[in-house]
């Protein structure tokens, strides 16, 4: 058999990669138990690794055992390494089974560590004249950085070469063994010099040459305590400089050669997925092995239309298939106000069509070139495509088709019979990544779409599509359609076989063009009052200002975080918190907010500064310039696919964020109006979070209460502080609801004491007073941080999968956050659910009783109408009893109706 000359080789820190995919993906186990997230992410980066790569040489270098020679030069070496996470454990023989599943060689050795044969081999390779690239960014391996030695980064998919590595040391590769020896390594227990980071070090190293001419020379270090530590600790630095070296010359047993990579054996792969249950992954290999026969990227068929004769065969053909993916090109991002370019159309993977109907093309006499291309006239293209689009027996397939319905609802073409592959997305994996489609594209078929500097030559939308030359229009437009329809065929699948189907359909799906009409709706806004609030706002703010210098004793810019940082922590001296990257110490909410309760004046000011400046910008001037002057309305649009728990999320203008107990808040909400004749009706859901852990966590206590009609921010006051409940005052109640929610959001005692602003024990006893007043509680938190950990997400009432990542991480913080997730998603997202159907559900009851009643807004536990004044108390009845009976709980769902001319009345 002919011998492979080796030209690269491939060393993958197999251990090194695995732990760090462990953390950085959600869990996964198999139907029996095992777990399998981390080798899903082995296997993946496998499978990408030998596609775009295709090394000839390739092995997966691995740990054999903790203990190795490290230990005899210093027995204390990793040993405050934490123990493995006991999930990780039984995926470790599962990587090698993967490996083995794709005829990648593997090699570990006993007595050396996985970094030691990587630096061995790479050497050796380096030697016969290869390139090596190392796969892994173990800041251990950078000191292997050399001419023809690479690291490349799996994770964040970027190579480290020696500008990365000096980025991270601040000295060449050749060097960084002497940097971490100064600095040591408290993950791997290396002592190091105390005192000595990585940037004194490396100034250090960069000063002397390395750690032998430093201590040659440490009389000439002008800093007594440096030079003193330094001379104190060098046995510590010889020490840590062995042990983070790395062996480069391990009496391995296999050579070079046996690294070729042999073919692979699909039946074998094949097996193994199977066996582990990864059965998108076995699919989308399949789907992509199936294609590669049957249409090569190169060979795909995107078709220009411009004879009629072409779109009309378009057309018969989408009527005996039943399906297609849509999509349009515009002149703006805002649907509302944007202008039809084209459309594209899309009924194979790799077959697609664009149909152009608003290019700027150049005329006719000014070219040289032969004749210029017509368009197809638009009226004709609609009206070819409305009876299909608006037919209920055509499935129409979009990415992110609610743009697409409002952009061609301006042509008086309403879509009918939707799928939305964003959505699908979004169901199925949460806010894990993004939903755009060049993100799904690339994760999904590792495939870089076209962008829009691609055909204009510009990331910016200063070139309008209207004016991009018909063949790369065609290329991009015709893209997005293929790739939707790919999307589809690969997505919708899995909605099945991971049951989540009724999700997308009962939910999900039937929104989209509920909320298509709010948005064309939009809400009256009036500009007079907005103006008048934008000049009382500014006013306020030219007060503030000048109390704030006039206590800083300086003139300053106050919006300016540098020049505010320097005012308070240098010319005043105020206590400091953490530097930000800049080297400022942070002027933070959080920070200024610590010096308020300190007692310094200034901080209130700041903060009262900039929420009226945050105010005037973000709403009372920002909302006069997006009122549509033909319309005389605000239109926001709501999104399905930004938050983690199911949420609708408000943009341009974001109408979810402002303020609803401060008084300029209420200024603010007043501006939003009802038509002449009409009234603003708003309608919200009364404690529905409390409601929804007393029924999905069954705390008897807690429901009685519910049930009893007992207020009950009150009964927990009187628990909790010992006093009768016609004592409780306001102060006392504002505290208990501070605990109730914060329970639901899993706060800590420490969190707790700063909203209540007692002692961290003082609010420890508050908390165990709860958790004894509704027992079941705390264990129910318990379950869902547990069904968190061993799922990597928590459902809603109706089987929503709400991710919570980084529940495994080490770092505490992340990790609280993440076990703070899991316990108030599973309410959080069943609120947004039950929204949901309420929306769905309303519109339709209120066009069958011909009730002119619109709804407008969506805003955390409320919802928003317009009601003609007759039709009011109808309108009224319907929505109370469709919110109330929604779903059936243990408990009623309580709703508040508020009726007046605008927003703040009714609310």
């Amino acid at each position: 058999m002919t011998e492979i000359p080796l030209k690269h080789l491939y060393l993958i820190d197999g251990s090194g990669y695995i732990f760090r995919a462990f953390h950085a993906l959600p869990p996964l186990s198999r139907p029996d138990g095992t777990p399998v997230g981390a080798v899903l992410g082995f296997t993946n980066m496998l499978i990408k690794l030998l596609k775009e790569i295709k090394p000839d040489h390739i092995v997966v270098v691995f740990d054999s055992a903790r203990e190795n020679f490290r230990n005899e030069i210093y027995p204390q070496y990793k040993a405050n390494r934490v123990e493995t996470p006991p999930e990780l454990i039984p995926q470790f023989p599962l990587i090698r089974e993967a490996c083995e599943a794709f005829n990648v060689p593997q090699i570990e050795m006993r007595g050396f560590e996985a970094d030691d044969l990587i630096a061995t081999y790479a050497r050796a390779a380096q030697a016969q004249g290869a390139e090596v690239t190392i796969v892994s960014s173990d800041k251990d391996l950078m000191q292997l950085v050399d001419v023809g030695i690479r690291l490349w980064d799996p994770m964040k998919n970027k190579p480290i070469g020696a500008s990365e590595v000096f980025e991270k040391f601040g000295v060449t590769p050749d060097k960084v063994r002497d940097v971490q020896a100064l600095a040591g390594d408290t993950s791997d227990n290396i002592p190091g010099v105390p005192g000595i980071g990585v940037k004194t070090a490396a100034e250090l190293i960069n000063t002397f040459g390395d750690l032998e001419i430093l201590y040659q020379n440490l009389e000439s270090i002008k800093q007594p305590k440096r030079r003193e530590t330094l001379h104190n600790n060098k046995e510590s630095a010889l020490i840590s400089q062995q042990l983070v070296t790395l062996k480069a010359d391990v009496p391995v047993e296999k050579m070079l050669s046996e690294f070729a990579l042999p073919q692979v054996d699909d039946e074998k792969i094949a097996s193994f997925l199977r066996t582990q249950n990864f059965t998108n992954l076995l699919g989308r290999l399949s789907r992509q092995k199936e294609e590669s026969k049957k249409t090569p990227p190169s060979e795909r068929k995107y078709e220009l239309i411009l004879e009629k004769p072409q779109l009309e065969s378009w057309i018969k053909r989408i009527r005996v298939q039943g399906f297609v993916a849509v999509d349009t090109e515009t002149t703006s991002l805002n649907a509302l106000a944007a202008d039809l370019v084209g459309i594209s159309l899309s009924l194979n993977a790799h077959e697609a069509c664009y149909i152009p109907v608003g290019h700027n093309l150049p005329p006719r006499d000014l070219l040289n070139q032969g004749e210029v291309p017509e368009q197809l006239p638009l009226n004709y293209v609609l009206a070819q495509l409305k009876p299909i689009l608006e037919n209920p027996g055509i499935l129409k397939i979009g990415q992110n088709i609610k743009y697409d319905m409002l952009v061609l609802s301006r042509y008086g073409l309403n879509i009918t019979s939707l799928d939305d592959t964003m959505l699908i997305s979004y169901v199925l994996d949460g806010a894990q990544h993004g939903h755009g489609m060049d993100e799904l594209a690339k994760l999904h078929f590792d495939v870089t779409a076209i962008s829009y500097k691609d055909v204009t030559g510009t990331a910016s939308k200063k070139i309008s599509f209207a004016d991009v030359p018909l063949d790369k229009a065609c290329e991009y437009a015709a893209e997005d359609a293929d790739i939707t329809l790919q999307l589809h065929q690969t997505l919708k699948p899995r909605l099945l076989s991971e049951h989540l189907l009724s999700i997308y359909e009962s939910l999900d799906r039937p929104l989209v063009p509920v909320l298509v009409e709010m948005e064309k709706t939009g809400v009256k806004v009036n500009a007079k009052s907005l103006k008048e609030l934008s000049h009382e706002f500014g006013g306020r703010l030219e007060i503030l200002e000048k109390q704030i210098q006039e206590q800083a004793g300086v003139i300053f810019n106050v919006g300016s975080p540098k020049q505010l940082s320097e005012v308070l922590f240098q010319n005043l001296g105020l206590p400091s918190g953490q530097k930000g990257k800049t080297g400022a110490f942070s002027t933070s909410a959080d920070i200024l907010e610590d010096l308020s309760n300190q007692g310094y004046e200034i901080a209130d000011r700041i903060l009262e500064w900039r929420q009226f400046s945050k105010l005037k910008s973000t709403y009372t001037d920002a909302l006069i310039q997006q009122i549509d002057p033909r319309t005389g309305r605000v239109h926001t649009s709501f999104s399905q696919t930004i938050t983690n728990t199911g949420r609708l999320s408000s943009s341009d203008p974001n109408l979810q964020n402002i303020p609803i107990r401060t008084e300029e808040g209420k200024k603010i909400r007043r501006a939003f109006i009802a038509e002449s004749g009409h009234k603003i009706l708003s309608a919200d859901y009364s404690q529905i979070e409390l409601r929804l852990l007393a029924d999905m966590a069954n705390i008897e206590s807690l429901k009685r209460a519910f049930l009893e009609g007992k207020d009950i921010h009150t009964t927990t006051a009187a628990q909790v502080f010992g006093v009768p409940q016609d004592q409780v005052d306001s102060s006392l109640r504002r505290k208990a609801k501070a605990i109730n929610f914060g329970i639901i959001y899993g706060i800590s005692s420490f969190g707790l004491a700063k909203q209540l602003g007692v002692t961290k024990t003082e609010a420890a006893h508050y908390m165990k007073l709860y958790f004894e007043l509704y027992p079941g509680i705390n264990d129910y938190m318990e379950l869902k941080k547990r069904e968190g950990r061993e799922k990597g997400y928590v459902k809603t009432l109706f089987g929503r999968r709400v991710y919570v990542p980084g529940i495994h991480d080490r770092d505490f913080n992340k990790r609280g956050f993440a076990e703070r997730q899991a316990i108030n998603a599973p309410l959080q997202g069943t609120n947004a659910d039950i929204m949901k159907k309420a929306m769905i559900r309303i519109p339709p009851l209120l066009k069958e009783k011909n009730l002119d009643a619109k709804m407008i807004l969506q805003v955390h536990d409320e919802l928003v109408f317009e009601v003609l004044e007759k039709d009011l108390e109808p309108t009224k009845n319907i929505i109370q009893k469709v919110m109330s009976s929604i779903c059936f709980l243990s408990i009623p769902l309580v709703i508040g109706i508020g009726i007046g001319d605008n927003w703040e009345e009714a609310h």
